[in-house]
């Protein structure tokens, strides 16, 4: 089958079946308020975070750090015991470009103080936070099937922020929670200081 035939397209005649693409459905923001943590966790607050999507997404729309640094990273975690803890297994890697406003210093670097190695730590999404009152940080996570009873679980992540010495810093991290437990919530944090301001929104995928 074409993609076009007589006139129309298999996605007006609704050939494309689920399974090709999803819609987006909107679960729940969270604002940052010079907070020390942002958490979701699964049927808290209108937070949903189970088998009800196989992919959830996180938007972050201009977090705010108190104040930036060389070491202010934000980072995130996952629970497996409805957030009473965050500390499951990492394994994953961490790659960014960068390039100063005055035009300097353009670089694609691995990044290896930034993955982790079956760790319990955070994992960091975005370093060198710059605090100046007008440098936000933005971008999507990607958490696949976190449910799952069977598979370890799976993340993606892009993030573009302006860093502490005034260069545009593009972040992609992959990995994946090493367990076959639920993830059941997730939070955000800051390695030093506060998230200010600043919002995360997470969604479902149908």
């Amino acid at each position: 089958m074409g993609l076009i035939s007589n006139g129309s397209t298999i996605f007006d005649n609704g050939s494309m079946g689920s399974g090709f693409g999803g819609s987006m459905v909107f679960i729940k923001k969270l604002t940052a308020s010079s907070s020390a943590t942002l958490s979701f966790v699964d049927g808290t607050d209108g937070v949903v975070l189970d088998d009800t999507y196989k992919e959830y997404v996180f938007m972050f729309n201009n977090v705010h750090a108190s104040a930036g640094g060389v070491s202010v990273y934000l980072q995130f975690q996952g629970s497996t015991n409805s957030g009473s803890s965050y500390g499951v297994n990492i394994t994953s890697t961490y790659f960014d470009a960068i390039h100063g406003e005055d035009g300097a210093g353009g670089a694609l670097s691995y990044q290896t103080a930034f993955d982790l190695a079956q760790s319990t730590s955070f994992q960091s999404i975005a370093t060198l936070l710059g605090g100046d009152p007008d440098n936000g940080t933005c971008g999507t996570l990607h958490l696949f099937n976190p449910s799952s009873t069977t598979f370890v679980k799976h993340f993606t992540c892009t993030m573009n922020h302006p860093a502490a010495s005034d260069e545009s810093k593009n972040s992609y991290i992959g990995g994946y929670f090493n367990t076959t437990s639920a993830i059941d919530a997730i939070q955000f944090k800051l390695s030093t200081n506060n998230l200010q301001t600043g919002d995360i929104c997470l969604y479902g995928i149908a």
